[in-house]
């Protein structure tokens, strides 16, 4: 046999969803428990939450179906806060603790706003008592419903700033990205215009345009790789388009590529790597980080300079083997004061061009391959230029059998 619920047993119930409020968990929560459950309580014919967002000057409503959480924007002057019928006409107002009969109103439903410390976050529209009664909150239950309100608003307010902040933080991914897509475009562009522009060049064969158009399409699709790529990166990274390489083609082929991109650059290189040795690499990432460290050596030798790449491969505590890079340049080195900071990004060091995000997304693509980049003593006179010391596995850990070379 149930207990038929009291008069009094009303404001216990409210109090105890005074206390759950300052424990739910989400917007779903505190709507599922503004909506739902203090309209129980009070024996209202429903209630609405509506979100006052400062940036549109318009209200979102929040309503609960089959355990979602739908949100639709109200406009300042559309008609009845909610924007539908499941909202009731309100003829009562309850501000600082007072319960205020509002003239022309309908109904008998009750406008609650949600006043935080930032000002209006929000309102709660409460349905007309389910029963006849003089007024739809009585003494006490305005006491606990206000309790109530001033807690759901700053429960509402930390979820607006949390809004706010993510925000914050996808403008900065963006402008993260842009600055990422900026610097590595360069290299590719440089190519597309120096060939674009020679096929104007008189006295040209059919086979000198093709290959340079082919040359000028390579670049293009670079281009459209790289695009991806900055979006993974900007998204955490950490995802590699391996396929096996014969090692020594393919370091012949990086070289030349740092010539071609780079103007005024003049590769040197030292490769002691053994005739037909195989490496699972993204070739494509790997060529961005090497080209990166490049393009900040010809920055630091004024525009011209000798860039030596040395490579080897050496043998790994674990039995396996390593490919180890040293890049190097014949600048004035990496001063004392910022080798702490070389990889951080944005850093521009006093740099008047360039994002500061170069050594950072080499840093980053190195790291991917479950290799290390790391910067060495500058090279000892005459040389006193920067060195940088890439280590990357040839194969990763759980790499099964080769598909052979591509």
């Amino acid at each position: 046999m149930s207990i038929p619920r009291t008069r009094a047993s009303r404001p216990n119930l409210l109090r105890r969803l005074a206390d759950q409020v300052l424990e739910a968990p989400d917007v779903e929560g505190l709507t599922r428990l503004l909506t739902r459950q203090l309209p129980a309580a009070l024996r209202t014919e429903g209630a609405t939450l509506l979100l006052w967002d400062r940036k549109l000057e318009s209200f979102e409503g929040l309503s609960l179906a089959d355990g979602e959480t739908p949100i639709h924007a109200v406009r300042p002057g559309d008609g009845e806060p909610g924007g539908g019928p499941t909202t009731p006409d309100t003829h009562y107002l309850l501000s600082d603790g007072q319960l205020i009969e509002t003239p022309g109103g309908k109904g008998q439903g009750t406008l609650v706003p949600l006043m935080a410390r930032s000002g209006l976050v929000g309102m709660l529209v409460l349905g007309r008592p389910r029963r006849h009664r003089r007024t739809p909150l009585d003494r006490r239950e305005v006491q606990v419903v206000s309790v109530i309100a001033n807690r759901s608003a700053l429960a509402l307010e930390n979820h607006l700033y949390q809004k706010e902040l993510i925000a914050t933080e996808r403008m900065a991914a963006l402008g993260t990205m842009a600055g990422m897509l900026a610097h590595d475009f360069r290299g590719p562009m440089t190519v597309i215009r120096g060939y674009a522009e020679t096929l104007l060049e008189p006295g040209l064969t059919a086979e000198d345009v093709k290959s340079r158009a082919d040359l000028i399409v390579q670049s293009v699709d670079r281009l459209e790789r790289m695009t991806s790529e900055t979006l993974d990166f900007a998204r955490g990274g950490g995802k590699l388009a391996r396929r096996p390489v014969f090692l020594s083609a393919f370091l012949q082929d990086l070289a030349a590529g740092l010539g071609q991109e780079l103007p005024g650059l003049e590769v040197v290189r030292d490769f002691d790597v053994p005739p037909g040795t195989l490496a699972a690499l993204d070739v494509d990432k790997l060529r961005r980080a090497v080209g990166n460290v490049a393009a900040n050596s010809r920055d630091a030798m004024g525009g011209r300079g000798r860039f030596h790449v040395l490579a080897r491969v050496v043998p790994a505590e674990d039995g396996t083997a390593r490919l180890v890079l040293v890049l190097s340049d014949e600048g004035p080195g990496v001063a004392d004061a910022i080798r702490d900071r070389l990889f951080q990004p944005f850093a521009t060091f006093g740099k008047r061009k360039g994002t500061g995000l170069g050594l950072a997304v080499a840093r980053r693509f190195v790291e991917d391959h479950g290799g290390t980049i790391e910067l060495l003593p500058n090279a000892p006179p005459p040389g006193t230029g920067a060195r940088l010391r890439l280590a990357l596995p040839l194969r990763p850990r759980d790499d099964g059998a080769d598909r052979g070379p591509v």
